[in-house]
């Protein structure tokens, strides 16, 4: 039997930052910089309350992929074999994690934090450079031709990066996501749809297949894990007013400041 964590400040600070956390992922991206941390004030080593988590925010993910099923359907193929990769990347990535020292991990915490953050701030110059981009190349949107040679890169090598990816998605994961959608680009994708699809695919895996490896080895704290879920499915519910009537600048620039703060708590707590 699951009990709920006694009503004190870390279980209602914990409810408040994952339902923020699920406004940021429905909005902006970048959740997991304040239900993390807020995991770790509850008192979890931090192997498991990053374990825990990756579980709470996982289904939230995985709806997402209903979204975009045209896309998906439209690139069948390669959605397979990036969700593959997404599987094989993710479950190294969670073993790897689970047999990592707590101490160590605690030490990587502000690095990983940290290396999140840049990805995070760096996403608003790519994105604009990858739209700039789409309609150099395709002004008039044109569909066919050489808009569809685009769409057929080296799949060998797509596997390889996105395994790559999923990786660290599996290991900690926060930022992941762009780095799918920079690596698409690369490859020729202009179609922010597409992208998005073919993203979601990969990670939504990596996670899902994480998801079930930390509640197979028992890791996953549930009477925290479910506070959270519950408080980050109502959060992104709850936002999509808030998507319309916040601008996407003071969203990004508010997930950035609370990354970088958060990789310099634990720099200072680490020191």
């Amino acid at each position: 039997m699951i009990h709920l964590p006694p009503l004190d400040g870390r279980a209602i600070w914990l409810a408040i930052a994952a339902f923020l956390a699920g406004v940021l992922n429905a909005v902006a991206g970048g959740g997991s910089f304040l239900s993390f941390p807020a995991m770790l004030g509850t008192g979890m080593l931090p192997v498991q309350a990053n374990a825990t988590n990756t579980v709470a925010l996982w289904p939230g993910q995985l709806t997402s992929i209903a979204a975009y099923r045209d896309d998906v359907r439209k690139y069948l193929r390669l959605a397979i074999l990036m969700g593959f990769a997404g599987l094989v990347g993710g479950t190294v990535g969670a073993i790897v994690l689970l047999n990592t020292p707590q101490t160590t991990f605690l030490h990587l915490v502000p690095w990983l934090l940290l290396i999140a953050a840049t990805i995070f701030a760096a996403s608003g110059p790519i994105s604009r450079w990858i739209e700039r981009r789409r309609l150099r190349d395709n002004p008039d949107r044109r569909e066919g031709g050489a808009a569809q040679a685009q769409h057929m890169p080296n799949r060998t090598l797509v596997f390889i990066l996105t395994a790559v990816v999923c990786f660290y998605i599996g290991y900690f994961g926060a930022g992941a996501g762009f780095l799918i959608i920079t690596l698409l680009s690369l490859f020729g994708f202009n179609d922010l749809n597409e992208i998005n699809a073919l993203k979601v695919v990969s990670t939504t895996m990596a996670n899902g297949v994480a998801f079930l490896i930390f509640v197979v080895s028992g890791q996953v704290e549930w009477r925290y894990c479910l506070v959270a879920m519950v408080a980050c499915a109502i959060g992104g519910y709850s936002s999509a007013s808030l998507a319309r009537r916040v601008p996407q600048p003071v969203l990004r620039g508010t997930v950035i400041v609370i990354g970088f703060g958060m990789a310099a708590w634990f720099f200072w707590k680490n020191r």
